[in-house]
C-alpha cells in the first residue's frame, strides 16, 4: 500500500508529521484518528481519540490534517 506524508496541524499532535496510507489518487484518508499522538501510552483514565481532517498539500507534497475534535476513547469508532 503507498504512503503519503502528512503534517498534522493543531491539537495534541500539532506539527507531529507522519505517513498515512494513501487514496487511490494519492492524497491521504479524508479523516484520521489519533489516540496518543506521541507514541507513548495515555495515563489511566485519559485515553481519547483525536480526530484530524484532510486539509491541503503544501509546495513541497506534504499533506496537512487539521485538528477537529477529541472525543473520549473509542467514541469516534
Amino acid at each position: 500500500m503507498a504512503q503519503v506524508r502528512v503534517r498534522f496541524v493543531g491539537g495534541p499532535a500539532h506539527d507531529l508529521v507522519r505517513e498515512l496510507p494513501a487514496e487511490p489518487g494519492g492524497q491521504p484518508p479524508p479523516r484520521w484518528i489519533l489516540r496518543h499522538p506521541d507514541g507513548r501510552p495515555a495515563p489511566a483514565g485519559s485515553e481519547a481519540d483525536h480526530l484530524y481532517e484532510r486539509d491541503h498539500r503544501d509546495g513541497y507534497g506534504t499533506w496537512t490534517m487539521r485538528y477537529v475534535r477529541t472525543e473520549p476513547f473509542g467514541a469516534t469508532e
